[in-house]
């Protein structure tokens, strides 16, 4: 039977895709795991993969071609199958429209976790499946069961057949369900690609036959003793590169039309370049902040020569660990966060929502946009894990390879302009968050100290705060804090 492959949602704000690149070309045989194609969503280039086996039919869309969500893209089937009047209705709209429809009242409902990550993984090692849909929930990567929630049936799946989940299979004891697909743990995924693991060859140690984090430090284990053993064999050949490496070139990427000329005499050459998924998605959350969110600013100058003098301490007695200023800042925010909950916080529709723990969204230039990775219970953590953490979620997101969940759901966001010069600046709030910190440049600059001037290291901090959740007081004494503890910062350590 015939399959469409739609548009899928693969992040939580995702309203579209860009159809980056097709890996598989019209006529070619495809099977359940297989990468189709590469979409470029409003935060990363993630891959769609097959979840049904056949030949791929008809590609309704070119790359390039940005469509909105549950549109079809792709129809899989049989060699002689009859696909007229799926592809009819497809071009007619009808589809497209009764997917999005389905998959947004799943997500409204709840009822089948839309918002979480499927994932597959392959023979080379850990792939991201990264297909997130309106549909219930057969991830393969699925987070380490809570006890007695393993006894829990999935939710029936719907009836249409989309490019997400698969029916649910019972699993066997390799670690894979009964129709050969993995079940694994995230942190195992990780760790196995990080070691180059092959799951395919482990016995599941976990909950029906689920790959856990011991059977991958097991089989690190085995392997660093079998290389031991076979030190001294020669190398084997390399393997030929995958498929889907091999059908990289299958799809060229659009390129940018031409400059145009101007119809006003004089005036200068131009070229209009479509607005990636990424940059509308920017213009649409910003947009819909600035109208409904009431704004207001509240500015501070801080002095920073003993945080200076604890950065350079920090990097001499580690020469490997090089601590920013924005390093010590995402951790004295978090710290003030907790001591004052009021800035902790997201408005909703019939409540104030305070957390628990501090998770900061660090703002990251992009090639074509801007993200946030996450550092989670940032005031949890020492100066130094925050800088390693932020230094791989900003390599990661400038290769577009974050997953949904290391870039949604902040209780609090910085973005720093500093490191380019720039002194002060306002930015806009991140909804649902409550607040954002734009953080200046650090410079010297003569102040007056007990009546005499003299020169120091001085900051300008400007909190843009949503005022439906804290009051101008509130605001003031978070900053008191911040100020306060970057002053001094001996105070983290009591």
């Amino acid at each position: 039977m015939a399959t469409q492959v739609v548009m899928p949602k693969l992040s939580p704000t995702m309203e579209e895709g860009q159809l980056s690149r097709w890996l598989k070309n019209e006529g070619e045989s495809v099977s359940v795991g297989e990468p189709l194609a590469e979409i470029d969503t409003d935060k990363a280039t993630m891959e769609a993969q097959a979840l049904t086996t056949g030949v791929l039919r008809k590609i309704l869309v070119p790359a390039g071609q940005t469509v909105p969500l549950g549109q079809v893209i792709a129809i899989i089937g049989e060699p002689d199958e009859d696909i007229a009047d799926l592809i009819s209705k497809a071009e007619s709209g009808a589809a497209g429209a009764e997917n999005k429809k389905s998959i947004e009242e799943n997500v409204e409902s709840g009822q089948y976790g839309a918002q979480q990550e499927l994932a597959k993984i392959v023979a080379d090692g850990a792939r991201t499946q990264a297909t997130i849909q309106g549909a219930p929930l057969t991830s393969d990567v699925g987070a380490e069961p809570e006890a007695g929630a393993a006894g829990q049936p999935p939710a029936p799946p719907p009836t249409s057949a989309v490019a997400s989940a698969v029916p649910a299979a019972q699993p066997s004891g390799n670690g894979q369900r009964g129709d050969g697909r993995l079940i694994v743990s995230p942190i195992a995924a990780r760790m196995a690609a990080e070691a180059g693991i092959n799951l395919q060859t482990l016995a599941g140690s976990g909950p029906g036959g689920r790959i856990v984090k011991r059977d991958i430090e097991t089989a690190i284990s085995n392997q660093a003793q079998a290389q031991q053993q076979t030190a001294q064999q020669p190398l084997a050949e390399a393997p030929a590169p995958p498929p889907a490496a091999q059908a990289q070139a299958a799809q060229p990427i659009a390129q940018p039309a031409p400059p145009q000329q101007p119809e006003i005499e004089g005036a200068s050459a131009y070229r209009d370049e479509p607005l990636t998924t990424m940059r509308s998605t920017i213009a649409r959350r910003l947009t819909s902040s600035i109208g409904p969110v009431p704004h207001f600013f509240l500015t501070t100058e801080i002095e920073m020569d003993r945080t200076a003098e604890l950065r350079r301490s920090l990097n001499e007695l580690d020469k490997e660990t090089k601590i920013s200023f924005n390093d010590i800042i995402v951790k004295v925010a978090a710290v003030a966060l907790i001591q004052h909950p009021q800035v902790n916080a997201s408005f909703q529709e019939k409540a104030v929502r305070y957390y628990e723990r501090a998770d900061i969204g660090v703002a990251v230039a992009i090639e074509d946009g801007l993200i946030t990775p996450i550092i989670r219970g940032a005031d949890q953590k020492a100066v130094g894990r925050i800088s390693r953490e932020v230094r791989e979620l900003a390599e990661r997101a400038r290769n577009r390879k974050l997953q949904p969940n290391e870039y949604t759901g902040a209780t609090f966001s910085i973005s720093n302009l500093g490191m380019l010069g720039i002194d002060e600046f306002t930015a806009v709030i991140n909804p649902p968050e409550a607040a954002i910190l734009a953080i200046g440049a650090v410079q010297p600059k003569p102040v007056v100290r007990e009546g005499e001037v003299m020169v120091r290291q001085m900051m300008r901090v400007t909190m843009s705060c949503d005022h439906r959740v804290i009051d101008g007081a509130t605001g003031a004494q978070f900053l008191q804090t911040f100020k306060k503890i970057l002053e001094n910062p001996l105070l983290l350590m009591i």
